[in-house]
């Protein structure tokens, strides 16, 4: 089946349960299922085209998923537009997704007025009030036919660009398709979680991005989909108790947050399973997790290319002497991984290569990139991830870094993500990022930027002194920084090239 058969499943056999929970209102499957019917005719009346593109400016709301079923159901493919992306950097995706009509939410009137103001014939309409003269899509709502409009589809209808930078900056739109999608759906139910009726799915960071793949799955099998206006700690914890969360999906920064915010001594009996992946968690911080809240942790590694799940580390895996906690798990049950040197050929086992993967889930390709889909994939459904890991004996990976990220100094391969777990030791560090810096002797230099904890205190030769016994002497922090925050994107993940590039402004790297 494909995503939009997927989605009318759902409405059809849960019908009058809430699907949906979003401050004090809720919607039922019935009444997703119908308003996702009247939008997408009132987009297919507004002459929107099969295949055509559509940005969306909206956040999180009661109106976030019945108008995403709504392109699916008029057959248009989606380009989110997260909301704290400039204006200069959304107007570059708009234009180069060949967008010509966004649906804007109330809130962000004034920037869809920007973006119309900036791109010649950009149609706006609204998902409530919006500018004077835009079609108002819930105004319509009542006067709009609630029957499905029933278009042909194909499974390789692109559904979704979505548009990420990775670790280069250069911003680039993943194209999903409705068999690729529908996909993700089946991975996430066979690898990750299995939601019951009664299972609730908290939501508070941006449903554009990988906690949008959690709504379908519960979405066929009953559940409920709790969705906030965005994160804040204290309101997350609140929320777990008042929706009687089953299941979260967290990025590591965000417990720790939760954990700097009282975590240990909230109230989450509800919670069955705590999800977490996008980036490294640090080994102190999944401890500390676990002592407080129980045995209910299961991390994945995948990215916006292969989502959600390319490998598992099951709750189960998190438990005992010996717990692989350092790992990413093993490899999905839908999933092929090879890890390949730079000529693609497989690595012997037990070395470092770059994780290459074949699976139904992975994208159809980047959008109006000819030369870096040519780059990324190898033929025969396989694509590089740009992620370098390991395998151990018993078949465990170990993710090590991106090819971009690692830092050559001396002649030796440095991956920070070794001398950030060293660093996260230390009971003082609450974040920290390892990046390369020019040097004249090791042409690279391993730097450290360190976000200390509250009233923590603690010195760069104390740091260093504290990881040399844990580190090759090469791999030890020539610098170490402090800083107030370590800045990160819109959706919680860690921006290395924030804190390396300036390092470099000048410089040829090459040479």
């Amino acid at each position: 089946m494909l995503t939009v058969d997927l989605v009318r499943a759902g409405a059809r056999r849960h019908r009058d349960r809430v699907a949906i929970r979003y401050r004090d209102a809720s919607l039922t499957y019935r009444q997703v299922g119908e308003a996702s019917n009247r939008i997408a005719n009132i987009l297919i009346g507004a002459g929107l085209q099969a295949g055509e593109r559509v940005g969306l400016l909206v956040g999180n709301g009661l109106w976030t998923l019945p108008l995403d079923f709504a392109c699916l159901k008029a057959r248009v493919c989606r380009v989110p537009l997260n909301a704290r992306l400039s204006i200069t950097e959304q107007v570059r995706m708009l234009a180069d997704a060949g967008v010509r009509s966004l649906v804007y939410e109330p809130a962000l009137t004034d920037r869809a007025d920007e973006l119309a103001k900036a791109l010649d014939g950009l149609r706006t309409l609204s998902l409530g009030p919006g500018r004077s003269g835009d079609v108002d899509l819930l105004a319509e709502m009542d006067r709009a036919s609630a029957a499905d409009p029933a278009l042909p589809v194909r499974p390789d209808d692109v559904i979704l660009a979505l548009y990420t930078s990775g670790t280069t900056g250069t911003l680039k739109a993943v194209q999903h398709t409705q068999a690729g999608y529908a996909a993700i759906a089946a991975n996430i139910l066979a690898n990750l979680i299995s939601p019951g009726r009664d299972d609730v799915m908290l939501h508070a960071a941006p449903l554009i991005h990988a906690s949008g793949t959690f709504v379908l799955p519960f979405w066929l099998r009953g559940g409920q989909s709790a969705i906030l206006d965005g994160f804040d700690p204290q309101g997350y914890l609140d929320a777990i108790e008042s929706y009687g969360a089953t299941h979260v999906n967290l990025v590591p920064t965000m417990l720790q947050m939760l954990f700097a915010s009282g975590g240990a001594h909230a109230d989450v009996r509800s919670l069955r399973s705590v999800v977490y992946g996008a980036s490294p968690m640090p080994q102190p911080v999944i401890e500390e997790a676990m002592e407080a809240w129980g045995p209910i942790f299961t991390q994945y590694y995948g990215q916006t290319e292969a989502p959600l799940c390319i490998s598992v580390l099951p709750s189960e895996d998190h438990l005992g002497p010996g717990a692989p906690l350092g790992s990413s798990g093993q490899v999905c049950v839908d999933a092929e991984v090879r890890l390949i040197d730079e000529q693609g050929a497989e690595v012997a086992p037990g070395e470092h290569g770059e994780v290459a993967v074949r699976a139904p889930f992975t994208m159809a390709g980047y959008l109006n990139a000819p030369e870096l889909n040519r780059a990324t994939f190898l033929g025969d459904g396989w694509i590089r991830t740009r992620d370098i890991a390991r395998f151990d004996e018993r078949g465990y990976m170990y993710l090590v870094d991106r090819t971009s990220d690692m830092i050559v100094s001396g002649g030796y391969n440095v991956y920070p993500r070794e001398v950030e777990d060293a660093l996260h030791s230390h009971p003082a560090v609450a974040e920290c990022v390892v990046v390369g810096a020019p040097d004249e002797r090791w042409v690279e230099a391993v730097v450290a930027f360190v976000h200390r904890r509250p009233g923590a205190e603690v010195s760069a030769a104390e740091l260093t002194a504290h990881v040399r016994p844990r580190l090759a002497g090469y791999k030890v922090p020539k610098r170490v920084e402090f800083v107030d925050a370590i800045p990160k994107s819109p959706v919680g993940k860690i921006l290395r090239r924030a804190l390396r590039d300036p390092l470099w402004a000048g410089v040829d790297r090459h040479n």
